[in-house]
């Protein structure tokens, strides 16, 4: 079985994103947010583990790839989960993909991300952070074990500052939730050096549904209505009316345009809202060629 596999996330004609890629150097998450998706699919996912003899495999199948495609880390786990920080498997990753030629797309919660500034700086990169709310209380219910909304904006700051180019997931959007924040997180994001925005609503899952009816249950109570009878079901997925979901996704692109952003929205039909090249960021790796280009011509100048 392969490990870098071609994203396709369940042939879902919702999706818009570019080909890449996909690499999670861990099978689960230690995030335990209440919302994830993966645990529809994976067994134990809230019980992160490295996965078996990951760098030979990869060093076995990077040369079949095409290096025209970039390789995101990651669609179903977080590469940087806490064990990272002392066996340094996603950075091993990025080593090999590295000396290989490939661009890459990191997606994240986490802030152990700056320790592989050296590297990234030298690859074509571009660095997502997911960010759910600025509020630490709620931060805390819904996504338990995962960094502080304020140590991610840090990590932004640090990821950016380098010339990597950093774009945000506001993801999910929760109605009577966390909507109130969206122009706060958008202008928070923009003024720590993101330059990109893709946001989208919340679409539970049956397992989902109950871990947030356990810890919201007034949410869940005033939303039930919205996702189980006005709304759709996309596969095993509940979305909100399409309605709702153009009106909280119109306020984010509003709230982009405000500050200078790049707005994209994630599988949910609404592709004409989008004001950028591609809705996953991966159009500013670009960006991140010209940035390594022009470093490495000065670094090449005579003295």
């Amino acid at each position: 079985m392969r490990v870098i596999t071609e994203f396709d996330p369940w042939g879902d004609p919702l999706c818009t994103c570019p080909r890449k890629y996909s690499l999670n150097p861990y099978t689960g998450c230690q995030h335990h947010c209440l919302y994830c998706y993966i645990t529809s699919y994976i067994p134990r996912a809230f019980n992160c583990r490295p996965k078996r003899d990951l760098l030979a495999r990869i060093r076995a199948e990077l040369p079949k790839l095409d290096r025209r495609l970039p390789v995101s880390l990651s669609n179903s786990s977080d590469p940087y989960p806490p064990m990272e920080g002392r066996l340094h498997l996603t950075r091993k990753c990025l080593q090999a993909l590295a000396q290989a030629g490939f661009a890459v797309q990191i997606i994240t919660k986490s802030n152990l991300v700056v320790g592989d500034l050296d590297l990234l700086e030298g690859m074509r990169a571009v660095v997502s952070f997911t960010l759910t709310t600025l509020n630490r209380q709620l931060a805390s219910k819904l996504e338990p074990r995962a960094p502080a909304p304020a140590e991610r904006l840090r990590a932004i700051q640090a990821v950016s500052s380098r010339g990597i180019p950093v774009t945000v997931r506001l993801d999910p959007l929760f109605p009577g939730l966390n909507e109130e924040e969206i122009e706060e997180i958008v202008g928070a994001a923009a003024g720590a050096g993101a330059v990109h925005i893709t946001a989208s609503t919340f679409k539970p899952r049956p397992d989902a549904w109950q871990r947030m009816m356990l810890a919201f249950p007034e949410f869940c109570q005033r939303t039930r209505e919205l996702y189980y009878r006005e709304g759709e079901r996309h596969g095993r997925a509940r979305y909100l009316p399409l309605s709702l979901r153009r009106r909280l996704l119109l306020r984010v692109r509003e709230a982009c345009e405000r500050f200078g952003l790049t707005f994209s929205t994630c599988r949910e039909g609404l592709k004409e809202l989008n004001t950028s090249p591609s809705c996953d960021g991966t159009h500013l790796l670009s960006s991140s060629f010209a940035r390594r280009t022009a470093s490495l011509s000065h670094s090449n100048r005579p003295s």
